[in-house]
């Protein structure tokens, strides 16, 4: 059996590149009292990236990562560049004890600079 009535079109068409991009909000303009509840909602400052909550730096992720950078200069150095892997082993242990520090001092550093910025209204100290 044939249809009765033709299929409303959608008003959602894509551009040249394929993307679809909808209207936006078309109703009445929002009050003062529900722009203020949507902003709170949010929670979100202007330019701001509200994703992650900001964790104090720990020794264990500096180590973690810094694990991760040594295992992959030891693995460039003994697959791309054929370094035997006995002479890069002292190497690499210097560079651990180089990199701990300093990379917990480095997430030490923006960490305190980011609460800085977000308890002073966008301005870091200095």
């Amino acid at each position: 059996m044939a249809q009765a009535k033709k299929k409303r079109n959608s008003k959602h068409r894509g551009n040249a590149a394929g993307v679809v991009e909808t209207r936006g909000r078309t109703g009445r303009k929002l009050s003062d009292r529900e722009q203020a509840k949507n902003k709170a909602a949010s929670g979100t400052k202007r330019g701001g990236g509200g994703g992650r909550p900001v964790r104090a730096p720990s020794w264990r992720s500096a180590a973690t990562r810094s694990m991760v950078a040594v295992v992959i200069f030891v693995a460039v150095l003994v697959l791309l560049l054929k370094q035997p892997i006995n002479s890069i082993l002292p190497v690499a242990a210097l560079m651990l004890i180089f990199y701990v520090p300093l990379s917990y001092y480095t997430d030490r550093w923006l960490y305190q600079r980011r609460l800085a910025k977000d308890a002073g209204g966008g301005k870091a100290k200095r």
